[in-house]
């Protein structure tokens, strides 16, 4: 037959991969059905309502109904139903089978049901439902029995168990037979002289092909099945046969089995086939010939024998199944009733006719399957097969027995306890704080036991450790806490004894001072509450003591007062002031030693007004005024000044800057010419703002005369100069006095003036362009020197023009290296006038350099953070703190202008996990970048803290294994042919392909792929010298593998000459018309 259709039929009966050959149906692996074995002993984690077994008639319907608790669910747990070991009904939904799912709100629980519509016996069987979410599993398994109505008991035909259910069909909803192929219990089975297994398969359920096959002998039951499956039971009368073959035959290994059938026509040519190859007459094959009947017999029947066997009459051709059978195995040497103790190793022996012979073993009647994770060992030594139990319990005290093809053999086995004595009991301990704590017993048995402590069971963890060695038993402590005090009891497991001890734990008094700063130092506003809590620590919890300057500070209702709690003391401060700045000292004291600390609290407050501040220059709508800093800053350094103005005769005063004021010197402007102000200062620090300043004496803004006009000298004597001028075009409000009068000799003295705005720091941000136009006076035409910090300045990065009455400084894109102090010489002959302006350039800051989480208690978080390192050449001003959710990590401001370099941050949610960072802010706003913390803080509910798994990496390396091997393929000459297979291994393996063990490297005629594993050799317009054998080898650093199949190129004309060679048809047709489509005068 072809290969497809060969490949098709093995899919269909096909069970999980990678099982034994003798267990090929219904079997899965050693570990899962270990555990269904101890399904319904373990203790349930999801389900609170199991389904349950139920008994149903043919043709009626059943319901079974699990649930599923979801009150610590966050979302839908997955529920799969399963028929036998592996077969998921999700797929067989249909008119047969209904799956349903509710939930109920109000007590949130999860119902799921199964419905069985119109049930058929071979619906029987065992079901299983899985529940998984997340890493928690539940599983469980429950029987139907189906059956038989009170009518007429209709016949059964095996094939119909054999019949796949498909989707859409009017079967769909149907069980898979393999679901019905699992393990029931052993039973004796009577022996009977001769039977017939085609004949006992055909009459029995499903669910008992497994166990047929076991006690016959029939070691290929999957192949079995897959062939009567294939079986189609031909309803209307052959014309060329009037008797067909039989549709099996059965033979013992060694006999010999008769083929007959009946001819209509005894002319007719008869031909014997055995799995698609014609039977040529010898002495194992022996033809006879009765009239019209023609006989076949196979003499010495092997194992070989067993396969499809059909003959061919004209047209048509009748088959049949020739299934060998092997002969029984007996147990020559039975099992003896064994006794044992706890712990000892049990060996259960029987030996069987034949070497290496299939044998079951049971306990109690359930199948024992040995695993990885099983106690129970089967060894075989030719006939000898021996069942080893490591370390037997009072649970291994069963009924163990044996069972072959031929026979069975049972024995009892007792496990009992040996007397215990105590060898070395616990000792009491007493041990320090932070030390180890090590409990120890010996015993006589090597058995495991469980430590309790104050009644209630010990857990392991990474602190605490449970160890058993041989006798020994220890609980190790690392790091004893005061939660570890209690009474320890060893109770060894079976025995009715106890080893008790108590362990104290004692600790000297601590102070802990990790929530100050490195100097301990506390920083309090005058006038707020300080509440000062220090944490304590001690067993038995410590006084304390709080005194200052050697007088104590006692509990009670005063403005500063101590109070104690059990971990932590504090001092109250209730309104403070300046006088309780200073050193602070706490004592603690108990029985096992004494602690002392120093705590320095010092109290900021307001700074004190400055002085008066004095008006030193004025003019016609501005003035210059100076003042002295504060006497007292508060305690917190001056961040600078406000200023405010008022008329003399109104009581209205005006704020002049809204920026801080950094010198202390101003220039206030856009006042009236001729009219009487007063101006005042604030001071202000990092608390707020000081009381006003007393104002300054009263001054009037006048305008400076314009100089005289139309100068000229009249005459002129050995000893007078007449000279005679013009009034000034503008006077201002004082009026003219009177006229000075200045001479000198040719030349005139330079003199610099410098503009207003120039005599304080000149401040531009980064990018942006100077120009600075100073005048000044001198004649003749002096000579200009620039200088920057005492060096001459690089033209190439910053342009001066000199003109005759004025200088220019212009810098087309300032930036931090054209800070400094420059200094401008004018001089005319040896007079020389100097002037300094100082220019600052400044710039965004950096972000703080680290950003730390100091402490997280309760909804609070401690941080702390250093100050940039690059402060953008401008005092720091502030720092603007952002807090973000680990899961959606959107940032929101919580702090903003905060000044000092540590912070708590509350009203934080519960459950919730936040990230951190911290922007510097100077006078040019915010640094572009923020430091964030490197670790998260986790605000945990009280009382719950969880701690995260520990997983170990998985190695992934694993060596090459094809997934899906080469099959032997046809190809038809002329047309392109691939051959495909899929590998797997990490690393990647590499791909080589070979035809008849010769590499194929740069061949035009082949093409090679490999996509995600799976390998593709494409050969392009194959001619029968292609055909032979190709190899395809995987080869990585863990190992190699090779898989290899045939091709054959066929290159036939007539159809019946292609079918007659094996090709499939629908090839056979594509070549045809393409063959006619290009020569069509030839067809």
């Amino acid at each position: 037959m072809p290969e497809p259709t060969k490949k098709e039929d093995e899919e269909e009966v096909s069970p999980p991969s990678a099982l034994p050959p003798e267990w090929s149906l219904g079997e899965s692996p050693a570990g899962e059905e270990q555990d269904k074995q101890n399904a319904n002993s373990q203790v349930s984690v999801l389900f609170v309502e199991k389904p349950q077994g139920g008994t149903v008639k043919v043709g009626e319907n059943i319901t079974f109904i699990a649930k599923v608790k979801a009150e610590d669910l966050l979302r839908k747990p997955t529920v799969k139903w399963f028929k036998g070991k592996w077969m998921d009904l999700a797929s067989k939904a249909g008119k047969h089978l209904q799956l349903k799912e509710t939930f109920e709100r109000h007590t949130r629980i999860y119902t799921f049901e199964m419905q069985i519509i119109q049930a058929k016996e071979n619906y029987a069987g065992n079901y299983r439902c899985e529940v998984t979410y997340k890493d928690k599993f539940d599983t469980c398994s429950f029987d139907l029995e189906v059956h038989e109505s009170t009518g007429t008991t209709p016949s059964i035909d095996i094939r119909s168990a054999f019949k796949r259910s498909g989707e859409g069909q009017d079967d769909a909803g149907e069980l898979d037979f393999s679901g019905l192929l699992k393990r029931r219990e052993v039973k004796q089975q009577e022996e009977e002289p001769e039977v017939d297994v085609w004949e006992l398969l055909k009459n029995a359920k499903p669910s008992e092909y497994e166990k047929i096959a076991f006690q016959y002998g029939i070691t290929d039951l999957r192949g079995m099945l897959k062939r009567l499956k294939r079986m189609r039971r031909v309803e209307k009368k052959s014309a060329a046969f009037a008797k067909i073959l039989d549709p099996a035959y059965q033979v013992d290994k060694g006999g010999r089995v008769r083929f007959v059938v009946e001819l209509a026509d005894p002319k007719l040519e008869v031909k014997w086939f055995k799995n698609g190859q014609e039977i040529r007459p010898s002495t194992k094959y022996i033809f006879e010939h009765k009239g019209c009947q023609r006989i076949m017999f196979i003499n010495n029947c092997q194992m070989t024998d067993d396969s499809e066997y059909y003959v061919t009459a004209g047209d048509e051709k009748c088959s049949t199944e020739l299934f060998v059978r092997e002969p029984p195995i007996m147990v020559t040497k039975q099992l003896e009733d064994t006794n044992a103790y706890c712990g000892e190793r049990v060996e259960l022996e029987c030996e069987v006719s034949e070497d290496d012979a299939n044998v079951k073993w049971f306990k109690n009647g359930e199948e024992i399957i040995p695993g990885p994770k099983s106690r129970y060992r089967i060894k075989v030594e030719g006939k000898k097969h021996i069942l080893i139990i490591e370390g037997a319990t009072k649970a291994d005290s069963a009924e163990y027995s044996v069972m072959t093809t031929g026979g069975q053999s049972s024995a009892k086995l007792s496990v009992g306890l040996k007397p215990l004595k105590i060898l070395t009991p616990l000792t009491d301990q007493t041990v320090n704080l932070g030390k180890e704590i090590c409990l120890k017993c010996e015993i006589s048995e090597n058995i495991s036991g469980k430590w309790t402590k104050n009644g209630l069971p010990v857990q392991e963890s990474d602190r605490l450790k449970v160890v058993h060695k041989g006798r020994i038993h220890k609980l190790v402590i690392a790091n004893a806490l005061i939660e570890d005090e209690g009474d320890y009891v060893f109770a060894p497991d079976a025995y009715n004894i106890t080893l008790p001890a108590k362990v104290h734990v004692i600790d000297p008094p601590k102070i802990i001072l990790d929530g100050l700063d490195a100097d301990n130092t506390v920083t309090v506003i005058a006038g707020s509450k300080l509440r000062l809590e220090i944490p304590i620590s001690g067993e038995p919890p410590p006084k304390a003591i709080w005194s200052r300057a050697d007088k104590a500070i006692m509990e009670g209702s005063g403005r500063i007062r101590a109070e104690s709690y059990p971990d932590s003391s504090t001092l109250v401060i209730d309104v403070a002031e300046r006088d309780d700045s200073g050193v602070y000292h706490i004592n603690l004291k108990n029985e096992a030693g004494e602690a002392h600390a120093s705590i320095k609290i010092k109290v900021v407050d307001l700074p004190d007004p400055p002085v008066a501040p004095s008006v030193t220059e004025v003019g016609d709508d501005w003035c210059i005024m100076k003042w002295e800093p504060p006497a007292y800053d508060g305690g917190s350094p001056i961040l600078g000044y406000f200023i405010e103005r008022k008329k003399k005769q109104s009581s209205r005063w005006m704020r002049l800057n809204f920026d801080l004021c950094k010198e202390t010197t101003f220039e206030p402007k856009k006042m009236i010419e001729g009219v009487a102000y007063e101006v005042r200062i604030f001071a202000v620090n990092a608390i707020g703002i000081s009381k006003p300043s007393m104002p300054s004496k009263p001054f009037v803004p006048l305008a400076v005369t314009s100089p005289p006009t139309l100068l000229t000298v009249d005459s002129v004597t050995d000893t007078t100069v007449t000279m005679k001028w013009r009034p000034p075009d503008q006077i201002g409000a004082a009026g003219l006095d009177g006229y000075v009068l200045e001479y000198c000799f040719e030349g005139k003295p330079p003199k610099i003036r410098i503009p207003r705005h120039l005599k304080q720091t000149y401040i531009r941000r980064v990018g942006e362009a100077v120009n600075l136009v100073i005048p000044f006076q001198g004649k003749p035409r002096p000579e200009l020197t620039w200088k920057k910090d005492g060096a001459d300045i690089d033209k190439n990065q910053i342009n001066i023009r000199n003109s005759e009455t004025d200088t220019i400084i212009f810098i087309r894109k300032a930036e931090r290296s054209h800070s400094g102090k420059y200094d401008l010489q004018v001089k005319v002959d040896k007079f020389v006038e100097s002037a300094s302006i100082d220019i600052q350039i400044v710039d965004r800051p950096g972000p703080p350099q680290i950003v730390k989480i100091e402490d997280v208690w309760g909804e609070n978080v401690a941080l702390s953070w250093t100050p940039p390192k690059d402060d953008g050449n401008a005092a720091i001003t502030g720092y603007t703190i952002q807090k973000a959710d680990k899961k959606s990590m959107e940032w929101f401001t919580v702090i903003e202008h905060y000044h000092r370099t540590n912070a708590t941050i509350t009203e934080l949610v519960i459950g919730n996990e936040y990230y951190f960072r911290v922007f510097s802010e100077n006078m040019c706003g915010l640094s572009e970048d923020a430091t964030m913390t490197k670790e998260s803080a986790v605000i945990a509910k009280d009382g719950k803290i969880y701690k995260n798994p520990i997983y170990e990496d998985f190695d992934f390396s694993e060596a090459p294994m094809f997934t899906q091997p080469l099959v032997n393929t046809y190809a038809i000459a002329g047309y392109n042919a691939t051959l495909n297979c899929s590998v797997r291994g990490n690393p990647k393996p590499k791909i080589t392909w070979m035809k008849n063990k010769v590499a194929i490297v740069d061949d035009p005629r082949y093409r090679m792929f490999s996509n995600q594993g799976v390998c593709t050799l494409e050969i392009r317009k194959p001619s029968p010298y292609d055909g032979g054998t190709y190899c395809c080898k995987a080869v990585n650093d863990l190992g190699t593998v090779e898989i290899e199949c045939k091709l054959e190129v066929k290159g036939g004309l007539s159809f019946c000459r292609l079918l007659l060679q094996g090709v499939p048809p629908n090839i056979i047709d594509s070549y045809l018309r393409d063959l006619h489509s290009s020569n069509p005068e030839e067809y």
